[in-house]
């Protein structure tokens, strides 16, 4: 009896911590996390965190996961280059990634001698799914000479070809070191066109070459989107990501990756910003600056919210196939070469 005792009150414990972080969080468009949502989930945030200690595991929550998992058992959350780094850097013996499938290779690639999970599996990517490396290797090919850049949102094999890496955050910094006049710049055909127009701002044009996809989030939002959070809030700051298109990108107030557009609330004064990104962002947005005002028109990642706490549990716990992540040898040390390019050059 008192065995039972101790775990209601572990139990609701652990709800009530819950509900201290997640209480200004939307579950969606109608509602917010609510007691009993905290209450179900704590018995699995209880199990992960004993099991994490156990094993020396370290979770990695990518700000677009689920706010039960980034604010329930992650040790660190953030986006691609963030958790880049904290992959790097861990002294854990498990790292298990709360994202999708490129970012766990990359994490494996920085630790080929650590044990990579992924909760959600072969989780995909519309972008780092849009190009091959063989594609790759046919584009330098047709260009020979030219430097090439890929996004992080890349597979290994893409990566492997190319000379550097970049992320969102540095993508614009990084371009402008390299003196030639042209790049290549893959796989986010959308991206490749705001970093042509920033350079060009910048006085250091130069012609970018690209192929590939759009994110299926980003690359849905349109000129009247904007135009209609200004209409129905007057003074509103509009967010964006360079994933967007360049047509929409240009009529926002700020456009940057998910670290920048964190910061750039943080450090302003306004009270009420749309946001033109996914879902996972404005929750910890609503968590973190509870007395601001997000307006979400739309945009949710399938694929990120394939990571669960109840599959976080099970790769923990008995992982399937699908959930490790492994990097044959010879790709990951050629693809660690434009991901290590990409932090000298982040310096």
């Amino acid at each position: 009896m008192l065995q039972t005792m101790d775990k209601e009150a572990r139990l609701t414990e652990e709800a009530h911590r819950l509900y201290g972080l997640l209480r200004t969080v939307s579950k969606d468009k109608n509602s917010h996390w609510s007691y009993e949502d905290c209450l179900k989930a704590a018995p699995y945030t209880l199990s992960i965190n004993r099991f994490k200690k156990e094993q020396n595991a370290v979770i990695l929550a990518h700000s677009y996961s689920t706010p039960d998992l980034v604010y329930g058992v992650a040790d660190y959350r953030g986006d691609s280059y963030e958790l880049a780094c904290k992959a790097r850097e861990t002294t854990a013996d498990i790292i298990v990634f709360a994202g999708v499938w490129f970012m766990a290779e990359t994490a494996k690639i920085l630790n080929p001698g650590k044990k990579v999970l992924i909760p959600a599996g072969r989780a995909g990517c519309t972008l780092a799914d849009a190009m091959t490396g063989t594609d790759m290797k046919k584009l330098r090919a047709l260009h020979p000479g030219v430097p090439a850049l890929c996004y992080i949102n890349s597979l290994a094999e893409v990566k492997a070809e190319c000379d550097a890496c970049v992320t969102s955050g540095n993508v614009f910094d990084i371009a402008q070191k390299f003196l030639s006049d042209k790049l290549i710049f893959v796989p986010d055909l959308l991206m490749a066109k705001n970093l042509e127009a920033e350079l060009q701002r910048r006085g250091t044009p130069k012609e970018i070459i690209s192929f590939g996809g759009s994110c299926c989030v980003h690359d849905k939002y349109r000129p009247e989107d904007v135009e209609k959070l200004r209409t129905d809030y007057p003074g509103i700051k509009i967010i964006a990501h360079p994933e967007c298109p360049i047509e929409v990108c240009r009529l926002c107030d700020y456009v940057g990756s998910t670290k920048g557009m964190f910061s750039y609330v943080g450090s302003s004064k306004d009270k009420m910003f749309g946001m033109l990104t996914e879902f996972g962002l404005v929750n910890r947005l609503e968590a973190e600056y509870p007395d601001k005002k997000f307006i979400w028109p739309f945009g949710v990642c399938s694929y990120m919210k394939k990571n669960t706490l109840e599959n976080t549990l099970e790769a923990l716990v008995d992982p399937r196939p699908e959930q490790l992540v492994e990097v044959a040898p010879e790709l990951a040390a050629a693809a660690k070469k434009s991901i290590d390019k990409m932090f000298e050059l982040a310096q």
